[in-house]
């Protein structure tokens, strides 16, 4: 997920991507303790979105206290 893709996204989606995406992430390792997965770069992936989406998540809430 891009950036900007994230920048457009409200609080409140981005409150339900992230932890839709949380929990896409803990089924993975789930599955990957199970039998191993063929591409383990998901995980760096996911847990990079998750920071981006937190990231611009924390700015939109620290804009909101400030007005």
């Amino acid at each position: 997920m891009k950036i900007a893709e994230v920048r457009e996204m409200s609080v409140s989606d981005l409150q339900d991507r992230i932890a839709q995406v949380k929990a896409e992430l803990d089924q993975m390792r789930l599955n990957h303790a199970v039998s191993p997965l063929e591409d383990t770069s998901k995980f760096n992936k996911s847990r990079k979105d998750i920071a981006r989406m937190m990231q611009v998540l924390a700015q939109k809430q620290k804009e909101n206290d400030v007005k």
